[in-house]
């Protein structure tokens, strides 16, 4: 039954409301505690049990990090990272190209530093070398470097990592693994095949930060000292986690919310010149990681210098950091335009095939392979099915890929590796890489289409509008956002509570920027609040809204504090909305 008898909004979608399961469970938890009814509706819908709620609330990082030795591999990797410190070896780190892997590397990278020791930073170029190892590179760092350790890669890099000879190797990845390992010192990755997967949800960053821990019990053990502070670190794996799009859950969940008030510190010169740059006026929020600083930061991966990113997030001098935050920002300004390019082009290709089937997907000429993957998130959220966007070159086409709720693509991806349709091809169950020979690209999309639909990718209808409840705007005070705000952090496995404030008119509208709407809305009893849609433009929402001759409508969307001028107000992030 749709919520508030919306069953086909302004956007195309049904709004659907909490099950009788989770309003009994909230409301049982309203007698059980002090806690808004807000606020037990978040925590009803997370399975959160009424005596656990406050602790949920309050996550302790002691109590929700697992023992790095759960991961197969981990004592040996951080035993081997140990001695090749106490040796005064030559380190190399070699990263994936983006947030994920320059965190990782970061991480690495400042905790050597604090120790007094360097390392070799190398990340590959994405056109010239394209993901992970590859055997010129190792065999270039082995002659030089006594360890390598490969970060957000690596899993699937057997010859790369056999052409490393004379350097010994540690994997610490969170990608796919295959039926069989790379042979080397350690392969640390909670989402190898002989795992239980309980922990596969870390991203890279997060294994790395692990390995930091069993580092310092190895060291402490020895009586070496317990090393550089770990908990400064966590802005780093709080950035890599929401930029990766990792679930916030579980030790995810604490790790975000810790590092975010390191974030809010200041004290690492690269993130706060990106944060300027950015133009971040308040607190640091999932919001500021995931749209904000993650992009900038994979501008340097996806269409400038590889190194880039990393090398910000590890950089100690503010100056230095500042020229490069601008730098980022700079090409980050190009890659939207080209983006805008490819997205264009993409959407008409995709929509030919049709938007329905299991998989949609578009190859071109050229497509730039740093924005191919933003491209594909654009067509999987216009579509909700798994969506491939490919550009092609010569014989091959490098392509990426995400997913939906439900489908995993990086399964389907890796199946067709190992069968030959593909010549490279991994990832996870979101998010996934391809590449494809020319005269392949037909039969292997209508592979991979196939083994979609075997997960059920074709029975998918528009996305639903999933919403918490009714609040009207004289009830959201800042107070209960800040309580509400108290279940997050909120992200991807976690999403956000929206709620439907019903029956609103619109005091005004106006067109801010390229595609985004302000609006003022009122209840018709004094009650009011303001609202922003980003992108409201870009589909029917800004010019139906824009043109509202005096209609009421119901309105969806997350409840926030919007701070400007040093004021603080309420203010709703709309998704969408109907008419009353």
């Amino acid at each position: 039954m749709s919520f508030l008898g919306v069953e086909q909004s302004l956007s195309g979608r049904r709004w659907v409301g909490p099950g009788v399961d989770v309003e009994r469970a909230a409301e049982a938890m309203v007698q059980q505690t002090t806690l808004p009814q807000a606020v037990c509706q978040v925590l009803a819908r997370r399975g959160v049990p009424a005596m656990e709620a406050q602790g949920f609330l309050t996550p302790q990082l002691k109590e929700l990090l697992p023992d790095p030795r759960r991961m197969k591999d981990m004592d040996k990797a951080a035993a081997r990272f140990v001695q090749a410190v106490q040796r005064r070896e030559r380190i190399a780190v070699f990263a994936d190209y983006d947030v994920d892997g320059g965190s990782s590397a970061a991480l690495l990278l400042v905790w050597l530093r604090d120790m007094g020791h360097s390392a070799t930073l190398y990340v590959p170029d994405r056109i010239d070398e394209g993901y992970g190892p590859n055997e010129v590179a190792m065999q270039a760092l082995a002659r030089d470097h006594d360890l390598i350790v490969c970060v957000d890669c690596g899993t699937l890099s057997h010859g790369p990592i056999a052409a490393a000879t004379g350097a010994d190797v540690v994997v610490l990845d969170h990608h796919l693994g295959g039926e069989t390992l790379p042979v080397c010192v350690a392969v640390v990755n909670p989402n190898r095949q002989d795992e239980d997967g309980d922990l596969g949800y870390f991203c890279a960053a997060g294994v790395v930060f692990l390995m930091l821990v069993e580092v310092r019990r190895q060291m402490r053990e020895a009586g070496l000292g317990t090393g550089p502070d770990l908990m400064a670190l966590l802005d780093l794996v709080a950035l890599a986690t929401v930029a990766d799009v990792a679930p916030l859950i579980g030790a995810n969940r604490a790790l975000v919310r810790q590092g975010l008030k390191v974030m809010a510190a200041r004290q690492r010169p690269g993130l706060v010149a990106l944060a300027d740059v950015s133009r971040m006026d308040s607190s640091p929020s999932p919001y500021h990681l995931g749209f904000l600083l993650g992009p900038r930061v994979n501008a340097g991966g996806r269409i400038g210098k590889a190194d880039l990113g990393a090398r910000l997030l590890a950089c100690d001098n503010p100056h230095e950091a500042a020229a490069m935050a601008e730098r980022l920002d700079q090409l980050n300004t190009e890659r939207r335009e080209i983006e805008n390019a490819v997205r264009a082009a993409a959407m008409e290709q995709a929509e030919e095939r049709g938007l329905d089937a299991p998989l949609v997907w578009a190859a071109g000429e050229g497509w730039h392979p740093g924005v191919v993957g933003i491209v594909a998130s654009r067509l999987k959220e216009a579509a909700n099915r798994p969506a491939i966007v490919i550009g092609l070159d010569g014989t091959e086409g490098k392509g990426s890929g995400r997913s939906v709720s439900g489908i995993d693509l990086g399964a389907a991806i890796q199946r067709m590796a190992n069968d030959g349709l593909l010549l490279k091809g991994g990832g996870h169950k979101m998010a996934a890489g391809l590449t494809v020979a020319r005269d392949q690209l037909e039969p292997a999309m209508a592979r991979l289409t196939e083994l979609l639909a075997k997960q059920g990718a074709d029975t998918l209808g528009a996305a639903d509008l999933k919403l918490d409840g009714v609040i009207m705007p004289r009830a959201a005070t800042i107070d209960l956002i800040e309580q509400i705000e108290q279940a997050g952090p909120f992200g991807a496995g976690a999403p956000a509570p929206r709620y439907a404030l019903p029956s609103l008119s619109v005091r005004f509208a106006r067109r801010v920027g390229e595609s985004h709407l302000k609006l003022s809305l009122a209840d018709g009893t004094g009650g009011g609040i303001d609202a922003i849609a980003f992108g409201a433009f870009d589909t029917a929402l800004g010019p139906r809204l824009i043109d509202h001759g005096g209609a009421r409508f119901h309105f969806a969307g997350r409840m926030e504090i919007n701070t400007w001028g040093g004021r603080q107000t309420v203010q709703l992030r709309l998704d969408d909305a109907a008419p009353a």
